[in-house]
């Protein structure tokens, strides 16, 4: 895998010449560079979580037979969307399929990703994280509701295990997986030693911890003298924490253009 850095600088912009590390994964990075480019930012491609299928859907599939037995389904990421809507067309299905079906989405772009392929959305959480879509469901009554989550082979379980509290039955299938790229922990820190990067950003636990794991975590404060870290949210932030790694700037909405607009605001406020 490659470390590519977009070399598009504009100057006289609040983050002009800056270097910009995007963590998340490649194919979802561009939209993130574009942004930060517009800002005169130098953003670097260094993805440390990759998404691929899973091996087997049977699990899946026995879900998609039985959609119309459910109350909810619940999508926490675009990646969720792809991959479920891919194999309900594999299965010779359509979006009629899920006609009767309330939906719900964390995030307005995982609400745009359904809205795109004309879904219905019927809840988007003002918090977009899993607490935030549990509060608002809760006010919807899911005491006896069946609820599908299609989301990653390993993702936080608080979103199922409070809905079963509340007496939902539940069926979490994964859809995807997200593993760690190949990468020489040499290459990374010799990126981080000689291009005196000016921001990491972090959009997911997994892209913190992939990233500790990739440059070893014996000498990492040393390696990140000197650069700003961007957490997207407080989850994100509490894994870096547990690496003893700071997080200098987070945005109160946990989205990527949230994130660019604070790591802007973070730097027309200090004029670094």
């Amino acid at each position: 895998m490659d470390i590519k850095e977009k070399s598009k600088i504009s100057n006289d912009q609040p983050l002009s010449g800056k270097r910009i590390i995007i963590t998340r994964a490649q194919e979802q990075g561009s939209d993130f560079a574009d942004q930060l480019s517009k800002y005169g930012a130098r953003p670097i491609y260094f993805p440390t979580i990759k998404i691929i299928p899973m091996e087997s859907y049977h699990e899946l599939d026995q879900s998609i037979q039985k959609l119309a037995s459910y109350h909810w389904i619940v999508f926490t990421s675009v990646n969720g969307v792809k991959y479920f809507l891919a194999r309900l067309n594999e299965t010779s299905k359509d979006i009629k399929t899920l006609e009767g079906l309330k939906i719900a989405a964390i995030g307005t772009k995982t609400a745009h990703a359904l809205k795109k392929h004309g879904i219905k959305v019927d809840l988007v959480p003002r918090e977009y994280r899993a607490e935030g879509i549990l509060e608002e469901m809760k006010q919807e009554g899911v005491s006896k509701k069946k609820v599908l989550i299609p989301r990653a082979e390993y993702a936080r379980e608080i979103l199922p295990r409070e809905l079963k509290k509340w007496g939902a039955e539940v069926d979490v299938v994964a859809v995807y997986r997200t593993i760690k790229p190949s990468l020489e922990s040499n290459q990374s820190g010799k990126l981080l030693k000689t291009n005196k990067i000016d921001v990491i950003t972090f959009t997911s636990p997994s892209t913190v911890n992939n990233f500790v794991e990739i440059l070893g975590s014996k000498g990492l404060q040393k390696l990140l003298k000197g650069s700003l870290v961007a957490s997207i949210g407080p989850i994100t932030k509490e894994a870096a924490e547990k690496w003893k790694i700071r997080t200098h700037i987070m945005p109160a909405e946990y989205t990527i253009n949230a994130l660019v607009e604070a790591i802007v605001a973070f730097y027309e406020r200090h004029k670094v």
